[in-house]
């Protein structure tokens, strides 16, 4: 089952007052189906093209462009979107609502979906004593993590998607859970249908509880102390997760060797980060071990490239098997980053691979990127990438290359994974060759051309489905990652793509004012844009700034941070809120602080702050930043899973370790700041250009007939050098 990712692990130790107790008890038997269908294997028949059907049902989310509300517009259930017409229409008719969130890549919205949404006996149920609505859970996350805190408050943790929802006329909720098999769905929605008619007044007790602590606890403090960051801090959260480290196969520790492990990049980045900057060998070896694993496990595709969203397991084999941009994304500048510190091969293997499968497969003609691909095919979880060991010695149809191909990825007679085969690897190729008395030369070759075959024949299988709207948010990731990689390795190509992923993104979905929006799909961008949407668009843009030295960039950060504080910010706390002013409130305004798969966007924004701040010289945006990361200090000192708060580290970290500001000016300063760049400088900001162009601190250094290397630090200068190696000494010094 999906483990819900996005909603803040505080959650998970909420107090349950007495009226919780009682409906936990009260649907008690509704969570032991639901934990003993967890380990089932449940296939559904997909339907096929809406073009071939003629469909019996049709509801209003036909009018939607999001592929998941598409998914559900011909199911009898009388679906509509999230929007106050849903609202009105449940105050009229005195209705509870029914909220159903989801995405399009969930396995287990498809199962409930056939299973019970599109049985018109209860679809008859739902639309007769409901107001059902359908979320995109991607499109909008505010609304998704306003129940899905309902969710972790109800069952005490134990949620993910589908996200089923019980809330009273005006959206306050009552209750939420996740999957369930189609009888035990029937009779939950029987228990509410009878207890609106028995006893309004109870479900009226329960909203007023669960509203009145799920606001106590969006409440933060300022930290009137003052924000003081100190190293020796930083070291003490670096060790402590690394403690939480499995060294032999990465990631984070699972109690009793079992459990599900997410790629969480960020937590890996810092690691590398502080490895650079304090030379902690063990977080070096713990970042090290997880990249290894992971790209070796059956999370990554080894045919096509990309990895999946997480493991199923402890040792990263069984993937479930949903792509997802954002995971994409973040992996490729990860790799990328631990290719500049190792200088391992198969880091770089790994994202020119994923490169090619983002754009193979999951780039649109404008430059932008498509969200995710499904975990099903043909009704099947996996099937798309799993294999018979007889199909791949027939597709491979070369006795050697194939017992190479076979050893080396654990391809089996009786399968690897439910009676199939996963493609992973656990052995070296010098074992391999020893065992079957080949050469490593003759081994590689074997290992391209198999995969060769087995990819050009994977690509004659029904594809999953993919979801084809673009994010702002996730495209940021996306772009970032370009960005750290055409640092890494070079490739003109990868700048190419960044630059028409931003600009296609200031046309696009970028208003005048700063104004983003969320979503982009045939030719539409309707939703207000929400806080992660900004943060990671802004720390994009200063990425590609460093890579051009076009300003343009640079002054768009700054556009969109001006815009984000004047339409986010809470002055009582110093913190952001994730919805604008401009968008209709829900039942609470929440803030995103704790830092998951994505960063928090709180997080972000104190990293953009500090960004623009320092090469703006704007003290003001600084100081921001330092206010909001000292809000979060004690949490990010003291909290025993400091991985949740990676990102904070990191800015912390920057505030108490001012960064390098190189500035790169003169006739060759692209060509010096690609060598530069391509070191792995973690704690150092780019500037530049052939010009001394707008910025305060390349005022005065362009030299006529020289191209110099200025090393600064809090806007103070070192005497300039012509040549990065003596730069690289200066930085040691």
């Amino acid at each position: 089952m999906v483990k819900a990712i996005k909603a803040s692990v505080i959650s998970f130790f909420i107090p349950i007052s007495n009226f919780m107790r009682y409906y936990i008890f009260f649907f008690a038997l509704a969570f032991i189906t639901l934990s003993s269908c967890k380990s089932q294997n449940t296939s559904v028949q997909e339907n096929k093209p809406q073009k071939e059907l003629k469909h019996e049902f049709t509801n209003d989310l036909i009018h939607e462009s999001s592929p998941y509300l598409l998914q559900h517009a011909h199911n009898p259930v009388n679906w509509r979107p999230w929007g106050k017409e849903a609202l009105d229409k449940a105050k009229k008719e005195n209705k509870l609502l029914l909220i159903s969130v989801g995405y399009a890549a969930c396995h287990w919205c498809h199962v409930m979906e056939h299973e019970s949404f599109e049985d018109t006996l209860i679809a008859r149920m739902m639309n007769e004593h409901f107001i059902p609505i359908k979320v995109d859970r991607e499109e909008r996350p505010d609304v998704d993590d306003v129940y899905m805190t309902a969710c972790h408050m109800s069952s005490g943790g134990s949620c993910g998607w589908p996200l089923n929802a019980f809330a009273m006329p005006d959206g306050r909720p009552i209750y939420a859970a996740t999957y369930f098999p189609k009888e035990d769905w029937k009779n939950v929605l029987q228990q509410f249908i009878d207890l609106k008619k028995k006893d309004p007044s109870k479900l009226e007790g329960y909203a007023v509880g669960m509203t009145k602590t799920m606001k106590e606890r969006e409440v933060i403090s300022i930290n009137v102390g003052d924000p003081i960051f100190k190293v020796s801090d930083i070291k003490s959260i670096t060790n402590k997760m690394v403690d939480a480290v499995d060294m032999k196969k990465g990631g984070r520790k699972t109690q009793g060797g079992r459990g599900n492990k997410f790629p969480m990049p960020n937590n890996w980045q810092y690691l590398l980060r502080e490895h650079q900057l304090t030379q902690n060998t063990k977080a070096l070896k713990a970042a090290e071990v997880t990249l290894d694993q992971m790209a070796a496990g059956g999370i990554y595709d080894h045919l096509g490239g990309g990895f999946a969203r997480y493991s199923t397991d402890p040792e990263w084999k069984a993937p479930h098997f949903e792509k997802m941009l954002y995971d994409n994304g973040q992996l490729i500048s990860l790799y990328s980053l631990a290719y500049q510190a190792t200088k391992k091969d198969r880091y770089k293997e790994v994202v020119l691979q994923s490169l090619d499968f983002i754009e193979r497969e999951m780039t649109h003609r404008t430059g932008g990127f498509y969200s995710s691909y499904d975990a099903d095919s043909e009704g099947e979880e996996g099937k798309f990438y799993v294999w018979d060991k007889e199909e791949v010695v027939r597709i491979i149809n070369d006795k050697m290359t194939s017992d190479i191909f076979c050893e080396y990825y654990n391809i089996y007679e009786g399968g690897n994974w439910e009676h199939t085969n996963i493609v992973f690897n656990t052995k070296t190729l010098k074992d391999i060759c020893k065992r079957l008395r080949v050469t490593e030369s003759k081994a590689k070759v074997a290992l391209q051309k198999g995969r060769k075959a087995l990819f050009q024949a994977r690509t004659k299988r029904i594809y999953p489905g993919l979801d084809d709207k673009i994010l702002t948010s996730w495209n940021a990731l996306m772009l970032k990652g370009y960005v750290d990689a055409y640092r890494a390795f070079g490739d003109p190509s990868y700048k190419k793509a960044a630059l028409k992923n931003a600009n296609f993104l200031i046309t696009e979905v970028m208003q005048k004012d700063g104004r983003l929006n969320r979503n982009y799909k045939d030719g539409k961008s309707v939703i207000n844009a929400f806080l992660d949407d900004y943060a990671l668009t802004i720390e994009a843009f200063v990425a590609l700034y460093e890579i051009t030295y076009d300003e343009k960039w640079l002054n768009n950060a700054k556009l969109l941070l001006e815009y984000t504080i004047s339409q986010f910010y809470d002055k009582d706390s110093g913190m952001f809120y994730y919805t604008s002013n401009l968008d209709d409130p829900l039942i609470v305004r929440k803030m995103e602080t704790s830092d998951n798969v994505i960063p928090a966007s709180n997080s972000s924004m104190a990293k953009a702050l500090f960004l623009i701040g320092t090469y703006f010289y704007n003290n003001d945006y600084i100081n921001m930043s330092e206010i909001m990361v000292n809000n979060m200090k004690n949490n990010i000192i003291e909290h025993p899973q400091p991985t949740f708060f990676s990102n904070w580290a990191t800015v912390m970290s920057m505030l108490a370790t001012p960064p390098y500001e190189i500035a790169i000016v003169g006739e060759n300063a692209e060509a010096l700041s690609q060598e530069m760049q391509k070191e792995f400088l973690p704690n150092a900001l780019f500037l530049g250009g052939e010009t001394e162009g707008n910025l305060e601190l390349l005022k005065d250094k362009l030299v006529e007939g020289e191209t110099y290397i200025y090393v600064c630090r809090n806007k103070a200068c070192l005497r300039p050098v012509t040549t990065v190696k003596e730069a690289l000494e200066l930085m040691k010094k």
